[in-house]
């Protein structure tokens, strides 16, 4: 029994030894070694390098470069030339009104000699219908076409007419909205902001500007209505003295607010000068019906319907609301109650010196102060 004990007594002695040698040789095995070893350098060196990196890393007072600077301060805007390019231009508009006027009764008196001659050495019937036998079938059809459109030209009134072209502008500058290499431009010129560099010019063009088409459809539908009117009570030149003056004047009032607010953000569209429009014909006709488009179930007196306006955009100019330029619309609506109101007698019935004047410059009998007509 006692060799039996020496005997297990070697066999768990040699068994521990071969399983700490077997153990001993897995961790020398080279490729566990160098799997395991390139493991660990690469985190050591990892580690050197981040400790470098912070060891290194500049504290901000030892630093050359400055903190982050805060953002350039937008001067305050002046509306100085803004306010002398209003009264320059709405002074201009109504003498090129009167000018217009004074043209255009010439000419149609011209034009009513040439019609009477034309009448009294016209031929017979034969000869018209010698004429039009002589032409081609593309001849015919193609006079016929623009007697087709001379018809309905003249079916218009002439407030009708006088908005058409108007509505042509408005269309063209929708188109160039869309070209992108005019994008820049467009900013410049065709959107009015007091912050702009450029302040002046876009106080006319912003007025014929829409980027929208429901925005630029919306305000020449209601310039097509009240047309009629507005053209009837004033007559084409000064209607457009208006229009025109309504546009610079309510981005003015535009400007004023917005520098004053510090909320300086562009506009564009007709939306004053149309609000002067309507304005206009509501103090004059405040007892006309109007309705609404899809509603014409619904019906309202010209003078509710202008106070309701005002009343609106008075509320969005005070609670500040962003949807419209409220301040545009307010201030084309003011000028046309005080234009039709007073402007009126202080403005258009005192342009005789400066028709006068024209007349003078512009007849032969004016000593050679300017060319004969």
């Amino acid at each position: 029994m006692a060799w039996r004990g020496c005997v297990m007594k070697w066999t768990k002695t040699e068994f521990l030894r071969f399983s700490n040698t077997t153990a001993r040789s897995t961790r020398l095995n080279p490729h566990n070694q160098q799997r395991c070893g390139f493991r660990r350098e690469v985190k050591r060196l990892e580690t050197k390098k981040g400790n470098a990196t912070q060891e290194t890393k500049p504290t901000p007072s030892e630093t050359s470069t400055p903190g982050p600077q805060p953002p350039p301060k937008v001067p305050w805007p002046t509306l100085f030339k803004p306010l002398l390019f209003t009264v320059g231009f709405t002074g201009c508009s109504f003498g090129g009104a009167a000018i217009l006027q004074y043209e255009t009764r010439v000419q149609n008196a011209k034009d009513e000699e040439e019609s009477e001659k034309l009448l009294q050495g016209s031929q017979d019937m034969a000869y018209w219908h010698d004429w039009w036998n002589k032409l081609s079938g593309f001849q015919q059809q193609l006079i016929l076409l623009l007697s087709a459109a001379d018809d309905f030209w003249s079916s218009l009134t002439e407030g009708q007419r006088t908005v058409t072209g108007i509505i042509a502008v408005n269309a063209v500058v929708l188109c160039c909205w869309r070209i992108p290499s005019l994008q820049r431009s467009m900013i410049k010129y065709f959107m009015s902001n007091p912050a702009s560099k450029t302040q002046c010019l876009p106080m006319v063009l912003s007025s014929f500007s829409h980027y929208s088409i429901v925005h630029m459809t919306a305000n020449m539908y209601v310039l097509w209505t009240f047309s009629t009117g507005i053209v009837s009570l004033l007559g084409k030149e000064q209607f457009l003295a208006v229009y025109l003056s309504a546009g610079v004047i309510s981005t003015m009032v535009s400007y004023m607010c917005k520098t004053a607010t510090g909320r300086f953000h562009p506009s564009l569209g007709a939306s004053g000068a149309v609000m002067a429009v309507v304005a206009a014909v509501c103090t004059k006709m405040p007892e006309a019906k109007l309705g609404i488009l899809f509603l014409p179930m619904i019906t309202f007196t010209a003078g509710h319907a202008l106070k309701a306006l005002v009343a609106i955009d008075a509320a969005g100019l005070i609670l500040g609301w962003r949807l419209f330029d409220h301040a545009a619309h307010l201030g084309g609506a003011l000028f046309g109650i005080w234009y039709m109101a007073y402007g009126h007698k202080l403005i258009w019935r005192k342009r005789e010196p400066l028709v006068k004047l024209w007349h003078d410059m512009r007849s032969p009998g004016a000593g050679g102060k300017g060319p004969a007509p």
